[in-house]
């Protein structure tokens, strides 16, 4: 931290010690990129002036939609498993608390933006910081989170799929092509303002599985002998709990607040950046209160053996119901991951040309290649990993302990804090929070790896896990 601190002028701002991913490119090919050559012609130079207004129309409430179909998805259909390993009381004190966490660091995130407007991905903020290598590194971070996001999501299309077939003999390797084809269907739409559109669908979709989810579970339990006064759902943690179990389930937890990520990208698109703050504010109530309410009503309704995802945990016949109108969501929210990699890609390869907007035969062309890759990426992370909470738990450890945690802190500590970190009370009580937020980030990058590597070890040993590129579909039963 104090390497940070210690020569603000050369971390502070890449430009101010010389280095930006464009300077470098211009420098390379020897002009500044305001005389790149793709620009030279008054015909290209309207073609770029075009794509960037055509990339300049999303406003806060369609921001609101895109971090919503970013983030509530997998992560509200795994918080019930958590709530069954930390108990009732530590799972809500978990998601409220780690919601309220994610709200205060994504505010930092934005913040950081409206300071340096150049910033167009989480990648050119890190610069500021760590300059070049700092860019690299959170370029690789950003790219191999996302792809991995969207292999989770094509998991999770896969395990939807066989629940609502239920044809045990087909090879469960068909599914998870015909969910790997959607996400990148999906994942098309260049612009932000257009995805959204989408958004309300999903938003939709997420809301009504889960509420079907519910009602199936409350209604089965009523049922049961005993009634709802006989599930085993308790307020403390079982007694036989491991550290890297309850780790484990903590990182399911902080994957569902993983919003942070996208926002760079996401604000890139805004007309009025400043309005951020109202979306940041809707977005992370919003998903305290769904994440709080689903995890504690399905757990009580359903006890111990609740299943990840949850909808597993209603009877059968009603599971593949609610995982028919959950399809939207599993799809949409995953494929969104896929653009935000294809623009990060397309704005470097291609800094100053019109190709990055995505709006002539080359940019469409080169577009629907890159997007390709990257989910034929995706799908084989998904069939190489075919076990749900573990691969959230490695997503959320090596990657968003960065982006939701230590990152936006050393944000604070290294652009955004004015003066001393003891000049003033307000320095001092915000240098205690983010230097607790900061320690946050590193035990979950250390603890939570270690968790989630543990428990693939486990599942391997005990031969709960069917293997990599199974045509099994008991594999994908939860």
């Amino acid at each position: 931290m104090s390497l940070l601190t210690e020569h603000p002028s050369e971390y502070a701002d890449s430009s101010s010690n010389g280095w930006t991913p464009d300077s470098e490119k211009a420098h390379e090919q020897g002009k500044p990129p305001e005389l790149d050559r793709d620009e030279k012609t008054t015909g290209r130079r309207a073609s770029v002036a075009e794509g960037q207004m055509k990339h300049s129309k999303l406003g806060w409430k369609r921001l609101t939609i895109c971090l919503i179909v970013e983030a509530v998805a997998l992560g509200t259909l795994s918080i019930p498993s958590a709530f069954a390993t930390l108990g009732m009381v530590a799972g809500i004190i978990m998601t409220v608390g780690i919601g309220l966490i994610a709200i205060y660091t994504s505010y930092i995130v934005g913040q950081v933006r409206l300071k340096h407007p150049h910033v167009q991905h989480y990648a050119d903020a890190v610069a500021l910081i760590w300059g070049r290598f700092g860019y690299e590194l959170a370029s690789v971070m950003f790219v191999l989170l996302l792809v991995l996001i969207t292999g989770s999501h094509v998991l999770t299309g896969t395990i939807a799929w066989v629940r609502i077939a239920d044809e045990p003999g087909l090879c469960a390797l068909i599914w998870g092509l015909i969910s790997a084809i959607l996400l990148y269907v999906l994942a098309l739409p260049p612009t932000f303002h257009e995805f959204a559109i989408l958004g309300y669908i999903d938003f939709a979709s997420i809301l009504v599985a889960i509420f079907i989810t519910m009602v199936a579970t409350g209604v089965d339990a009523s049922d049961s002998l005993g009634g709802l006064s006989a599930v085993s759902w308790s307020a403390w943690p079982p007694a036989d709990i491991t550290f890297a179990k309850a780790f484990l389930s903590t990182t399911n937890i902080i994957f569902a607040y993983s919003f942070a990520v996208c926002q760079y990208s996401f604000m890139a698109e805004m007309h009025t950046p400043p309005d951020y703050v109202k979306s940041i504010w809707a977005l992370g109530l919003i998903e305290i209160f769904i994440y709080t309410l689903t995890g504690a009503i399905i757990y009580s309704f359903v006890g111990s053996d609740v299943g990840s995802p949850a909808i597993l945990s209603a009877p059968k016949l009603v599971s593949r119901v609610a995982f028919g109108v959950a399809l939207p969501v599993i799809f949409i929210s995953g494929s969104i991951n896929t653009t935000v990699v294809g623009k990060y890609i397309m704005g470097r390869v291609f800094p100053h040309s019109e190709v990055r907007y995505v709006h002539t035969k080359k940019g469409w062309a080169i577009w629907l290649v890159l997007i390709a890759g990257l989910t034929l990426v995706a799908w084989i992370i998904a069939e190489a990993i075919p076990f749900f909470n573990a691969l959230l738990g490695i997503i959320s450890s090596l990657f968003i302990s960065g982006f939701t945690f230590y990152f936006p802190a050393l944000f604070w500590f290294s652009i955004l804090k004015e003066g001393k970190w003891n000049a003033t009370r307000k320095n001092v009580g915000l240098s205690i929070v983010n230097g607790a937020v900061l320690v946050i980030g590193v035990a979950v990058l250390v603890c939570g790896t270690y968790a989630s590597v543990e428990d693939i070890l486990g599942s391997y040993k005990t031969g709960s896990v069917g293997g990599s590129f199974t045509c099994s579909a008991t594999s994908y039963e939860g």
